[in-house]
């Protein structure tokens, strides 16, 4: 029991982590991975789940350890990790916020109906509802609202995953062919999904900050051991609600014939009203918030993050860290990240997908370089060699490092030729 009370206790970080992988990730491509390939989209997942879970493991250790976020400790390697990694939140940063808020938006107004208002003004109305929540509440209201988020989330999907597979399978058309999963449009899908799942690497500077500001707001710092439990229990999470979106797709969609759409909203409200058609329309409520609470969860989170981010790195760079660390700034960056991604949304609407891909293949190319700077960092002086990650953690993090590494040179090679 004593071991429960200290992980309720120090739920904060992998549970965000948690809420803001959830996202178009699993939505969307768990499901479509399932609805597309079948069960051994299952191998894919699981791999990618276990080979990126270093990186993003540094950010928690890094930060537990030396009481500094994970991007002080890229400023104290040298001033050009600091500048690559701004320059990635730059881009990242432009499309993320506006392009999730319009997937929600949109899932929004399909899943409840809402006639007469465009999914513009809900996103619009979203950010602002964020912006409000975030400043007023910070992060102890973040955390407080996804304690009761993800359980209604993970209970929904969970409720969801047992009415379809009680359901049994979708009927298979005659003459059924699944596609090819090695020709060029299936390891163009397999290298986005490894690539995306659970998250983007970056994200791991994410994990650090709130994790400094959970010790800051608590006033009181756990073990090593136990800040590792929590985030494995968050990222443990992930991975199973991975896989439920998987048998979802699998059970509903495959073998079916049925085309489905690259557009993330339209993908959505196919996938919803196909799980009404083969459960039934009073589960409807189920599969409805399920849906909603995993885009609405990783939308406010990331809101959150980027916004503590961009602050970290322009205290740094600017010399005025701690002065930028205060409620003010953080204020100052909620703002701004709800103002730039509504003129986004207003003037680059119709491009967004564009800018996205370019924001999404940055990410994804750089993801080795951010692994090996989250490794130099932990097996830096900052950290006690005794709290530095043991010799199988190490292998594990250069196998991902290479398998990021041959995925992208690979990627970029399919995009060239």
């Amino acid at each position: 029991m004593s071991k429960l009370k200290t992980l309720i206790q120090n739920l904060g970080p992998g549970l965000l982590f948690a809420s803001m992988a959830i996202g178009t990730s699993h939505l969307v491509l768990s499901t479509k991975a399932g609805a597309q390939y079948g069960w051994i989209m299952i191998i894919p997942i699981i791999l990618a789940n276990v080979l990126k879970y270093p990186f993003f493991e540094f950010g928690i250790r890094y930060t537990n350890v030396t009481g500094q976020s994970i991007i002080e400790g890229y400023h104290k390697r040298g001033k050009g990790y600091l500048w690559l990694y701004a320059l990635i939140t730059l881009i990242t940063s432009v499309a993320g916020p506006a392009a999730l808020c319009s997937i929600t938006a949109g899932l929004f107004i399909n899943l409840f109906g809402i006639e007469g208002i465009s999914f513009t003004t809900i996103a619009v109305c979203l950010f602002v509802f964020n912006s409000i929540l975030l400043i007023i509440g910070k992060y102890k209201l973040l955390e407080t609202t996804l304690k009761f988020l993800i359980p209604i989330l993970f209970i929904a999907l969970l409720a969801t995953t047992i009415l379809v597979i009680n359901s049994g399978s979708a009927s298979t058309i005659v003459n059924f062919n699944p596609p090819q999963l090695f020709d060029e449009l299936g390891i163009l899908f397999l290298i986005t999904l490894i690539g995306w799942m659970p998250t983007a690497v970056e994200a791991s500077s994410w994990l650090s900050l709130w994790s400094a500001e959970k010790y800051k707001v608590d006033q009181y710092k756990p073990t090593l051991k136990d800040a590792l439990r929590e985030f494995n229990t968050g990222y443990i999470l992930t991975a199973i609600l991975a896989i439920f979106f998987l048998i979802i797709g699998c059970m509903t969609l495959y073998g079916s014939g049925t085309e489905l759409s690259g557009n993330a909203i339209t993908f959505a409200d196919q996938v919803i009203t196909l799980f009404t058609t083969h459960i039934g329309d009073w589960a409807y409520v189920f599969i409805a918030v399920s849906a909603f609470a995993t885009m609405y969860s990783t939308c406010l989170t990331q809101h959150d993050a980027i916004s503590r981010v961009s602050i970290d790195i322009i205290g740094l760079l600017v010399g005025k860290h701690e002065k930028f660390a205060g409620k003010k700034y953080y204020a100052i960056g909620i703002i701004i990240i709800a103002i730039v991604s509504i003129v986004v949304l207003y003037t680059l609407g119709a491009n967004l997908g564009l800018i996205l891909a370019i924001a999404t293949t940055t990410s994804f190319v750089l993801a080795p370089i951010i692994g090996y700077m989250n490794l130099r960092n932990v097996m830096s002086s900052d950290v006690p060699e005794v709290n530095r990650p043991k010799r199988g953690l190490q292998i594990l993090t250069y196998l991902g490092i290479s398998f990021l590494s041959l995925l992208a040179l690979y990627y970029g090679w399919i995009l060239i030729f």
